[in-house]
């Protein structure tokens, strides 16, 4: 069983930049789909960014409109841990973040929500104006 614990979240001042780190276990199969996902109060729950891993190898980064280019995704394979390294943050940003993964999906899939059957429990995100 896959297990997901994120770290990291704080809060910030706008403009400011955040590092959250996910550390994942129980992993079986060669290759996952990852990706961080945020829930602002009120709101649904919406895509960050996704990739897919494969053997150490990191491709198929995809990023939600609104963040590209402020937000990067990264993984560390011999870790087993997922990153979202966060610049320019705006309030609107303020959210709970999750890490989630799932198998047996290859790379073009990856930035389809509804993949994704392991998460962790999230980090809050608080950005202040």
């Amino acid at each position: 069983q896959v297990q997901l614990v994120e770290s990291g979240g704080g809060s910030v001042q706008a403009g400011g930049s955040l590092t959250l780190s996910c550390t994942g276990s129980g992993f079986t199969d060669s290759s996952y789909c990852m990706g961080w996902f945020r829930q602002a109060p009120g709101g649904m729950r919406e895509r960050v960014g996704t990739i897919y891993t494969e053997g150490g190898t990191t491709s198929y980064a995809d990023y939600a409109d609104s963040m590209k280019g402020r937000f990067t995704i990264s993984h560390d394979n011999a870790k087993n841990k997922l990153f979202l390294q966060m610049n320019s943050l705006k309030p609107e940003d303020t959210a709970m973040y999750y890490c989630a993964a799932a198998a047996r999906f290859s790379g073009p899939f990856c930035h389809f929500d509804q993949i994704y059957n392991y998460w962790g429990q999230g980090t809050q995100v608080t950005v202040s104006s």
